[in-house]
């Protein structure tokens, strides 16, 4: 695409942070430059690849689809490099000053996040890692294959190049407000489709590959609310008449918190996987390998509390 000999190498590294943080701000403070040093490196490759490369926006900047092309490539390159200097010079979390991104759409994400953030200050005191627990993310996906992500907690599994491992067993339960009629008389599926839900909007339209969901989908209740973080689903439950579908390690949250009960009503239950992903390029890095004992970790934590 380009002859890499006409490329002053130290302008890449500003290319990539440019192109993850979607901002020069965040880019100059992740790369201990000013914003004008980072400016001009871009405005040289501009030349370099004869393309506006970032479009500027009210926040930030959007990257050209030849950003896009350019960092498909860029990325496993410059990964390549940091993975043999670091399988070189050793992992040693005790004085590493790696940072991390992780994605948990999970709604034990933020329990999760602080039980990590607690194991890292005992073992790795100098890793950072930062969270999106956004119950619908965006673009997650893309932002493992683009590295923005170094990690996700999730029930859905991407296509393409990407490892996993299991965390944790959950499942849907549908449940009331404390002293709700439907409490006494709903036993049966017909029961539940009698009655009027609030949902999270979906994630995936049509059949859904996770069994666990795919059952509850296929049962065509009545929605008459959509909202777009879980958390909603809770409060709305918690005052009104209306149903909601939760995750079963949300119960007692539910309970104590929002006064919910669980109806003793739905399709066979089946386990939805949640899942730690992460994107193979980074299956040999030691510290990404860190990274992931400390998250199946911190999972256990949250989990074996709630049980």
């Amino acid at each position: 695409m380009f002859n890499l000999r006409s490329v002053d190498l130290n302008l890449l590294p500003v290319f990539e942070a440019a192109y993850e943080e979607r901002s020069l701000s965040r880019a100059a403070t992740r790369l201990a430059m000013t914003q004008s040093a980072v400016s001009h490196a871009l405005s040289r490759l501009r030349v370099v690849f004869r393309d506006e490369l970032f479009v500027r926006q009210t926040r930030g900047v959007v990257p050209t689809p030849v950003a896009d092309l350019i960092y498909a490539k860029l990325r496993s390159a410059l990964g390549s490099v940091r993975q043999s200097v670091a399988e070189r010079r050793g992992f040693d979390p005790k004085s590493s000053e790696r940072k991390f991104f992780i994605g948990i759409a999970h709604p034990l994400g933020p329990m999760i996040a602080v039980r990590l953030r607690e194991r890292l200050a005992r073992a790795a005191p100098g890793v950072e890692a930062a969270f999106s627990t956004r119950s619908r993310p965006v673009e997650l996906e893309r932002g493992m294959r683009e590295g923005r992500f170094d990690a996700a907690v999730d029930w859905l599994m991407p296509e393409g190049p990407f490892r996993e491992i299991m965390l944790f067993g959950d499942m849907l339960i549908p449940v009331a407000r404390s002293g709700h009629p439907a409490l006494r008389r709903t036993r049966s599926v017909s029961d539940l489709q009698k009655g009027e839900f609030v949902s999270l909007r979906p994630r995936v339209e049509g059949e859904h590959p996770v069994a666990g969901i795919r059952e509850w989908r296929r049962l065509e209740l009545n929605y008459v609310l959509e909202v777009s973080e879980l958390l909603e689903v809770f409060m709305v439950v918690g005052q009104s008449d209306l149903f909601g579908l939760i995750p079963q390690s949300m119960l007692r949250f539910g309970r104590d918190v929002f006064g919910l009960k669980p109806l003793q009503a739905g399709p066979r239950k089946i386990t939805v996987p949640i899942r730690l992903i992460w994107h193979d390029s980074r299956d040999a890095d030691p510290a990404h390998a860190f990274l992931r004992k400390q998250i199946v970790l911190a999972s256990n934590d949250v989990v074996l509390r709630r049980s």
